[in-house]
């Protein structure tokens, strides 16, 4: 079959996982919301989030939800107009600070709330914001984010949000960027008196309630981003386990469908070895204090720390499919690794601004080979992170566009793991690649982080300038490639499709031996006998002989 059309399909088949961007996308025309959104604006700027209290009621058969966001912050600067974000069709119906009603303006999915109360610089104040609503139903959950209004085979509602990218404010109201997360959270939803509501941390109560309802009351004690905060509700059953980590013991809680929860016994059994293999790779799990659960959900799965959600059908792969094509796919269930990874590159470190997704996506879908390296052994790891290659598209930037709520090519996932794959070679030592990676998870504890921070950490611990690595692989969509030949004083060779400045080392294999060189964009030549060389595939690089 054409190589083209293996391709399309292969982008075709696994794009529900990365992006919706089309292979022939335009460049993107930014709106004043896409500012408002996506940038720290002056409202913002003024007031850091230090506590949430997220309390709601569902009522799945009306598709609504009502109730107020408590927003605790701290005044930086002397100011009086604060801003919140809120998605239509949700409505603010008033905002009360200190028993005030307090004037609302509203631009789009922007709301301007002005202080009457002095906002003295160094004091902590509060702010209570009412709304109500039907809010955005998720049409292809995670990707196109809201709300997954669903009924389970025995006809119970099951329901669950999602919404990275789209923003949490999809669903409740708060301050919707990255940059600033909250200090800890109370999260009460209130549900129907036959189902349970599952959301990040710890179970504080349940409340029962004179109107068949209950309220769940959930805490979380550690930092946590907008996107990361979930509700679950549903016919949950519970199971759980212990686990001897790093950090001392480890609470391991499931939370699936009635129906499910023999599978899912089964299946779960792939969450303490994920434990075991990413606590050995990038330190200690970063929420001892809010637990670990894995919660079924209506869609796929996504990150929520300490909640991460599932519904990969309690098959190994993707969906029962091996995006690597090798095998190794098929070892592992896809979403119990892949999601539970960002705790560690999402939810330990996240992004400031969503055009450097690529701290989360590369990081994490590197993290699948790491799964394999750990249980399986190198070349497993290798193999599998190879063979992901397939997917990768090249069809633009994997850095988005900063301040408008971009992020760049899905290519961030498997094009960033061989990006990651291929630096491990370079520092060829792998104990060191090791430290590095805990050192990340270390170093950057609980914090939101830009792309020149971590190339700057990497740089720094690997000991070589990576600056045009980076650019090459990061900013630019072509594949260097290793342009070779023959004559009569040996092997020629450079790089073509390349930075300025890229002279990245690469292993050969000349007649059975490894053999380090370092092109560069002029020809070189070394004195060799041989008319063959292979590139060694560890390296993300094309070679062509002329």
């Amino acid at each position: 079959m054409n190589r083209f059309f293996l391709t399309i399909g292969l982008v075709c088949a696994l794009s529900p996982l990365f992006s919706q961007t089309s292979l022939f996308d335009q460049q993107p025309q930014f709106t004043r919301q896409d500012t408002l959104r996506g940038s720290i604006t002056e409202e913002r700027a003024w007031w850091d989030l230090t506590y949430y209290h997220l309390d709601i009621s569902v009522d799945p058969d009306d598709k609504s939800i009502q109730g107020k966001n408590t927003i605790q912050y701290k005044v930086l600067e002397n100011h009086n107009l604060l801003q919140i974000d809120l998605q239509s069709p949700l409505v603010i119906e008033k905002v009360i600070q200190d028993g005030k009603k307090l004037k609302v303006t509203s631009d789009g999915n922007a709301h301007f709330i002005t202080l009457d109360k002095k906002q003295k610089k160094g004091t902590v104040n509060s702010l209570d914001v009412y709304y109500s609503g039907k809010p955005k139903v998720a049409v292809r959950a995670p990707w196109d984010g809201g709300i997954s209004w669903k009924k389970d085979a025995n006809g119970k509602h099951f329901v669950a949000s999602s919404c990275q990218g789209l923003g949490a404010s999809v669903w409740w109201p708060n301050k919707d960027h990255m940059y600033d997360e909250v200090d800890s959270m109370l999260v009460s939803v209130t549900v129907p008196k036959d189902l349970m509501n599952i959301s990040n941390g710890r179970l504080r109560n349940i409340e029962e309630r004179d109107d068949k309802t209950k309220t769940f009351h959930w805490f979380v004690q550690n930092p946590i981003n907008n996107y990361g905060v979930n509700i679950n509700i549903g016919d949950y059953v519970h199971f759980g386990e212990k686990y001897a980590g790093e950090k001392g013991t480890l609470d391991m809680d499931y939370y699936v469908l009635r129906d499910n929860l023999e599978a899912a016994k089964e299946q779960f059994k792939d969450a303490p070895k994920m434990m075991k293999s990413f606590e050995h790779w990038f330190g200690p799990y970063p929420f001892y204090e809010d637990s670990f659960k894995l919660v079924e959900a209506p869609y796929l799965g996504m990150e929520h720390q300490s909640s991460v959600t599932y519904g990969n059908k309690y098959v190994n792969g993707y969906l029962g499919n091996d995006l690597s094509g090798t095998g190794w796919g098929l070892k592992f269930d896809f979403i119990i690794i892949h999601e539970s990874g960002h705790e560690w590159f999402a939810n330990n470190i996240t992004y400031k601004d969503i055009a450097d997704m690529w701290i989360h996506e590369s990081f994490t879908a590197y993290s699948e080979n790491l799964f394999l390296d750990y249980h399986y052994g190198k070349k497993a790891s290798s193999e599998y992170v190879i063979g992901t290659r397939r997917g990768i598209r090249n069809d633009k930037t994997i850095i988005g566009t900063y301040d408008v709520n971009h992020e760049g090519s899905s290519d961030m996932y498997y094009k960033g793991a061989n990006m990651l794959h291929t630096l491990r070679q370079l520092i060829e030592d792998d104990e060191k690649w090791r430290a590095i990676l805990r050192g990340l998870n270390k170093d950057f504890y609980h914090q939101t982080v830009t792309t020149k921070q971590i190339e700057d950490y990497l740089s720094t611990k690997a000991n070589i300038d990576l600056s045009a690595f980076f650019n090459q692989y990061l900013r630019d969509t072509r594949i260097p490639t290793l342009e070779y030949g023959f004559d009569d004083q040996g092997l020629k060779y450079r790089y073509v499709d390349i930075v300025d400045g890229f002279d990245m080392p690469v292993r050969l294999k000349i007649d059975g031996k490894d053999k380090w060189v370092k092109p560069n964009a002029a020809w070189q030549t070394l004195n060799v006998k041989a008319k063959e060389i292979d590139v060694d595939p560890n390296f993300y690089v094309k070679s062509k002989s002329i």
